[in-house]
């Protein structure tokens, strides 16, 4: 079966919150939960309450800033949720936007590239038990190690949005994580700029997990605003105007507004009936993504959890559905 995760849409301030989102996905193929970066209660920590509440589900970071940890407490973060889970961790890590480097940095990365490559090798090190000695690079240190410890697999996803960290993902990455990415540009552009640079490495092409925001069309909603409420941060930030304008959506991070509605013409928020998401869900499974993630955040801040977890069951059902149908009869 295609396998299907869930993203918890928001910052999360008390776990209730997030355990009908982690009940769902238990439901869900690939029995994945997946947060971003939360200045509330802190994603690693959410995802250890989770699992001592008795929930069997993998987790995911979609993404862990890099400019927030040191990659030696990414490494611990990973590797926790991982030995109190019992199951394969995701950890995805980005750099961020320049405003959060400049913050949190007093500085911007001058290569964001080759400071991500530097941070996932010296994560990979710490993860597989070998020692760091790393000269260049803004975590520049030398003889550093964890101690041994059995647990469940870690591996490493990066956020890819341009066809650079695309590249690093195929050089380096286990997964590259897509958001906010048109399908026809994941397939056409970043996924053979990924496959190219993991043959140039010598290694597989990482595996894709895709998230794509969902809402069901259901009377007196108003998607436009309903997607504005999703995305309004990223239609203004220049990283995602800049890569949605290379996928050919002429957002203008001046208009998010014009940009949602831009997003709902081009499908990038998938709209319609619960079967026709899940229909969309499909394409992007019958185009090489191994793992398609459903965020109903923007049903969540514009109407409320009900309504938000009510979209997300039923998306849920008809991907079931659409999954274990066998094929047409014959005529």
């Amino acid at each position: 079966m295609p396998s299907i995760s869930i993203m918890y849409p928001t910052m999360p301030s008390r776990i209730e919150s997030v355990v009908p989102y982690a009940r769902l996905a238990e439901r869900a193929s690939g029995r994945r939960l997946w947060l971003g970066q939360s200045l509330c209660v802190e994603t690693h920590a959410v995802f250890a309450a989770l699992t001592g509440r008795g929930l069997d589900i993998g987790f995911g970071s979609d993404v862990a800033l890099m400019p927030m940890r040191h990659p030696l407490t990414a490494a611990v973060d990973a590797r926790s949720v991982a030995a109190l889970s019992g199951r394969t961790y995701l950890a995805g890590i980005g750099p961020g936007d320049t405003e959060i480097q400049r913050r949190m940095l007093g500085s911007v990365y001058e290569r964001p590239v080759s400071a991500t490559r530097h941070y996932i090798r010296m994560m990979r090190t710490l993860l597989d038990g070998g020692t760091v000695e790393e000269t260049e690079g803004p975590w520049a240190t030398e003889g550093l190690r964890l101690p041994p410890m059995k647990i469940a697999q870690v591996e490493i996803g990066l956020g890819v949005l341009r066809e650079p960290m695309a590249r690093l993902a195929g050089e380096a990455a286990d997964w590259a994580i897509t958001w906010l990415t048109p399908l026809d540009y994941l397939s056409g552009r970043l996924m053979p700029a990924m496959a190219l640079a993991a043959r140039a490495a010598r290694r597989p092409a990482p595996r894709v997990a895709a998230l794509v925001h969902c809402a069901v069309a259901r009377p007196d909603r108003d998607l436009a605003r309903v997607c504005l409420s999703a995305v309004q941060g990223h239609l203004s930030a220049p990283h995602y105007t800049d890569m949605l304008n290379r996928a050919g959506i002429p957002v203008d991070r001046r208009d998010p507004r014009t940009g949602a509605e831009l997003l709902l013409r081009h499908g990038v928020m998938a709209t319609g009936t619960a079967q026709d998401i899940a229909a969309a869900l499909g394409a992007y499974h019958a185009a090489g993504v191994d793992e398609v993630i459903i965020s109903v955040g923007g049903v969540q801040v514009a109407e409320g959890t009900r309504a938000a977890l009510r979209d997300l069951a039923d998306i849920l059902q008809a991907a079931e559905h659409s999954a274990t149908r066998g094929p047409a009869p014959a005529v």
